[in-house]
């Protein structure tokens, strides 16, 4: 990859150095237009399962162990796509997860942020 993939809140302005903007939450957050987004894309396909979502309830606690069952559930096939996808994006272009957690370093996006600059194709 030749971007720099990172996360952070949708809710904070967009920067120039965002690059593509990506939503990877498979819900739409709270209180935010598609307008205000200033999104490149959503890839709803490479968030968390319900089931994972659910049970991880963002409790740091649990963050080592959902991060586990994330990346697994990251090589799946219902989420190889959406992976490939993003893997497109990010070799030619700086790439910014978005979520609207409150917790952005105990997020999907954290964990996939570090996953896709730290894991080769």
């Amino acid at each position: 990859m030749t971007g720099q993939v990172r996360y952070r809140r949708i809710y904070e302005d967009p920067s120039p150095e965002d690059g593509k903007r990506v939503l990877v939450d498979r819900l739409w957050p709270r209180g935010v237009s598609k307008e205000e987004a200033g999104l490149d894309e959503w890839l709803k396909d490479v968030a968390p399962s319900t089931d994972l979502r659910r049970w991880y309830h963002h409790d740091p606690e649990r963050f080592a162990e959902f991060r586990e069952r994330y990346v697994d559930e990251l090589h799946d096939p219902e989420h190889q796509e959406a992976v490939q996808h993003l893997r497109g994006i990010a070799a030619h272009d700086d790439v910014t997860l978005l979520t609207a957690t409150k917790d952005a370093d105990h997020s999907e996006a954290a964990v996939l942020a570090q996953w896709l600059n730290d894991t080769p194709e």
